[in-house]
């Protein structure tokens, strides 16, 4: 564009001081040489409506939505992508002239990691958790042709209504198991991932699951990226599982982001080694 003036991306989020989204995408920025600027805005919920003006206001490309908007968004935009209006939250907004879309790209980041090791097409996949997270990987991986998915959830409430949802509104079939003690992981299972925040950084917990159940031909993934090798992705390498940490995922989301607003394909490497130099 030449001169003084950046095209604007970012994140409206409560707290906006730990997101590493602003290194992975400003390092893939002045790569590609595209002079944009991503900024992380401390937005409290009340304020919400205001930001999404002032972005619009001031022609911003689009933004990431995180804790606490990802629901409350969805009253701000004027179109949704089919997987964003199945899942029920937004984390992705594109602004063309005034007119905003939500996306979600939260499950489409953990399939393209996911599919660089295995495709999950005709898969029986196990999800531990009914999050956030969960709700969209569950999503992606079922509209990504998923055959079975099984989700596992402490909270009776919350687990059947994310495997009514899924069981009803994609191809794939879905049921729920209470997460009781501890979770013996099914002979055919293909996939197994946790989608909860069990072993995030400085927690060295890891998930209720029994090592035993963990089998070689499985793949095993973490959603949380800090740390980058969770204690858990450790105890399935131990049994001779493939593993997927937290790290692929966040970098082909902002991959995803990055595709949406800009039209062009960043270097996942250099998101990488930002990612990585940052946690």
């Amino acid at each position: 564009m030449g001169g003084f003036l950046s095209q604007l991306t970012g994140s409206f989020s409560t707290s906006a001081a730990q997101n590493p989204t602003v290194a992975i995408m400003e390092a893939a920025y002045a790569e590609a040489g595209l002079d944009i600027r991503y900024i992380n805005c401390e937005v409290p919920a009340e304020r919400l409506g205001d930001a999404v003006r002032g972005a619009i206001g001031m022609d911003w490309l689009g933004f990431n939505c995180s804790i606490p908007h990802k629901v409350s968004i969805l009253a701000h935009l004027d179109e949704l992508a089919p997987s964003a209006e199945i899942i029920g939250a937004v984390n992705c907004v594109i602004n063309r002239d005034g007119h905003l879309t939500g996306e979600n790209t939260d499950g489409q980041g953990f399939v393209n990691a996911l599919r660089d090791l295995v495709d999950p097409a005709g898969k029986s996949v196990v999800i531990l958790g009914a999050g956030g997270a969960a709700r969209a990987i569950a999503v992606e991986t079922a509209l990504a042709g998923a055959a079975h998915i099984t989700i596992v959830n402490r909270s009776l409430q919350r687990g059947t209504e994310l495997a009514q949802l899924v069981d009803s509104r994609t191809p794939a079939i879905c049921d729920f198991v209470v997460w009781d003690g501890t979770y013996v992981v099914r002979t055919e299972t293909d996939i197994v991932v946790n989608a909860t925040s069990i072993g995030f950084h400085p927690s060295v917990d890891t998930p209720a699951i029994d090592d035993d159940s963990l089998q070689p031909h499985m793949l095993v993934a973490d959603v949380v990226a800090n740390p980058p090798m969770t204690r858990f992705l450790q105890r399935a390498e131990a049994r001779g599982c493939t593993v997927l940490p937290g790290l692929g995922m966040l970098v082909n989301q902002a991959l995803t982001n990055a595709r949406l607003w800009t039209g062009r394909e960043l270097s996942a490497s250099v998101m990488r080694q930002a990612l990585e130099a940052n946690l």
